[in-house]
This record gives C-alpha cells, sequence and structure tokens, in this order.
C-alpha cells in the first residue's frame, strides 16, 4: 500500500519500522520541526525523521497543516503523492478536514490507549496516575474531532503495579507497530471493522511543568502512582533543601507513619508523609548530579527527620 506517515516522538518509531518491514510504500514522512535541545540549545532531528532519513524517504516539516504557506505546500505534496492511506502515529498537529478526505483508505490513528478511554496527548501516563489496571493500542478511522474517529482494532495488556510510565511506553509501542500492520492489512482484505466509540470516556490532559511538583497532601497511593506514571520521564520532583530532587521511584511504606504532609518520617530509609500512609523513595536524582538507588543517596547525605519537602 502506498502510504504517508505523520509520527514524530520515540513512541512513532515501531509503527513506522513495522510499515517498512512489511512492505508498504512509505512515499513521505511528515514530523514536527526540528527543535533546539538540552542545555546547548544545538538543533536535534525528530526520532522519526531520523529514521526516515535512514531509509531514503523524503522528510516534511510543515509548520502546519491547517493555515499559512505550509499548509498549502503540504496539502500540494500529499495531492502528487496520493496515497492509499495516510497514518498517523502521535504526530503532534491536527489535520484539517481536506487531508482527512484525501486518501482512498482515510487516514489511520495509532493511539496509546483503549478508546473511548483517555483521549488526548498524555494516556500512557494518565491511565498509571489514575490506577488503571489495564490499557492497550487502538487504531481508528481518523475524524475531526480529537480522537473520536470509528474505531478498528484493539490489543490490551495489563498494568502491574511496579510498571513505570516508560516501561509502559515502550510496551504499548511495540504493540502498536504490530496492531497497524494487522489493520491494514484488514484495511486492504476490505474486513476492516469501524466500531463508534460509546460508553464512558476521559481526557488525558498534556501534562504540565507545574503539576510535576509532588503534592503529599494526597494519599499515599496515588502520589506513588503518580511517581511510576512520570518515571522516567517527564519525572516528577521535591524540593529538599532549596534544591530540585527527581524522584523516579515509590513504594507504599509499610506500618505507620506520623508527620504532617511531605514530613520526612524516617530519613534511614527516606519515608515520606503523605495526607494518608507515606511513601518510600526507592531512586532519586539530586540536582546536578546522577540518578540513584535511595541507599546511594542516603550514604552522601541523609536529610533531617521531620524536614519538610516541597
Amino acid at each position: 500500500m502506498r502510504l504517508v506517515f505523520m509520527g514524530t516522538p520515540v513512541f512513532s518509531l515501531s509503527c513506522l519500522e513495522a510499515l517498512i518491514e512489511a512492505g508498504h510504500d512509505i512515499a513521505a514522512v511528515f514530523t514536527q520541526p526540528d527543535k533546539p535541545k538540552n542545555r546547548g540549545k544545538q538543533i536535534q532531528m525528530t526520532p522519526v525523521k531520523e529514521c526516515a532519513l535512514k531509509h531514503g524517504i523524503p522528510v516534511y516539516q510543515p509548520l502546519s497543516l491547517r493555515k499559512g504557506e505550509d499548509a498549502e505546500q503540504s496539502m500540494a505534496v500529499l495531492s502528487e503523492i496520493r496515497p492509499d492511506c495516510i497514518i498517523v502515529v502521535a504526530y503532534g498537529q491536527i489535520l484539517p478536514k481536506s487531508i482527512l478526505e484525501l486518501p482512498e483508505y482515510g487516514c489511520i490513528n495509532v493511539h496509546a490507549s483503549l478508546l473511548p478511554k483517555y483521549r488526548g496527548a498524555a494516556p500512557i501516563q494518565r491511565c498509571i496516575q489514575f490506577g488503571e489496571k489495564n490499557t492497550g493500542v487502538t487504531t481508528m478511522y481518523m475524524a475531526e474531532g480529537l480522537d473520536t474517529g470509528d474505531m478498528i482494532l484493539k490489543d490490551e495488556l495489563d498494568i502491574p503495579e511496579d510498571m513505570t510510565g516508560s516501561q509502559l511506553h515502550d510496551r504499548l509501542a511495540e504493540m502498536g507497530g504490530r496492531l497497524i500492520v494487522r489493520t491494514l492489512e484488514e484495511v486492504q482484505n476490505s474486513t476492516a471493522p469501524r466500531i463508534p466509540q460509546e460508553g464512558e470516556t476521559c481526557y488525558a490532559a498534556r501534562i504540565t511543568k507545574e503539576e510535576l511538583l509532588l503534592d503529599f497532601t494526597k494519599p499515599a497511593l496515588e502520589v506513588r502512582d503518580f511517581i511510576r506514571a512520570m518515571s522516567a520521564s517527564p519525572c516528577a520532583y521535591t524540593i529538599l533543601d532549596g534544591k530540585r530532587l527527581k524522584v523516579y521511584g515509590a513504594r507504599l511504606a509499610e506500618g505507620k507513619y506520623s508527620g504532617q504532609p511531605g514530613e520526612i518520617a524516617d530519613p534511614d530509609s527516606f519515608t515520606v508523609a503523605c495526607g494518608e500512609g507515606a511513601v518510600q523513595f526507592t531512586e532519586v536524582q539530586p540536582e546536578g548530579g546522577k540518578r540513584m538507588e535511595v541507599q546511594a543517596y542516603l550514604r552522601g547525605k541523609k536529610p533531617a527527620k521531620g524536614t519538610v519537602l516541597g
């Protein structure tokens, strides 16, 4: 099948590579513009662009597909290519109706949740944050609404209690690659279902920098789940002695601990009191330092009992 692929981050790579391996003709890749990254502010290609160039696939990076000269040029390129289908995986732009209606088989999206739950930008982290026990990947025909199109196929997996957001990201990315290949096989064979989204839904809002600061007034279970949801990226943090301390891992503390929310109840195990119960940090990274197990951190600097974080 002649395809155009639209995607940007690492999550998109499994789908692009799976489509290439399956023998589809990827006529072009659309990805977000390159951006400066890290302290040096060096311009860095998107992961999808790097993959496309490695395979000799033409790359387009319009600022917008909806307005301006970039949108007009993109539409001209797509009209010339005349793809059978456009595959969209975490692209980061909303497609206009003119593009949605261009391919014979429409535009198909790979979304990292079991729709209609967790529509939106951050389904992987949000489902762990809110204590979901299972999730998965859904392919769907794209519509003008946000993740509202008719569903095609789903693949599910359980979420173990100790799974982090990064671990779930990698599992779902692999599943997405397999699922989009299966989906296109069914589309080509005219056996692909079209299932309207019905039932309980919720929105997975984009993660903001402000919310990454841990709120210890919440119950320990919610604090623990938020930490594992945001690990290893974008990573939750707290403030200790005026400096940022990233928290990559935590477990629910056994036994009873007293103290106001955020108070270090046991410095020997880095146990912190919450609004209800307590959490024990297991992996941290001090400002300007390396990521390490908490016992290694405590050998270098043990906080005083009663210190309040945040």
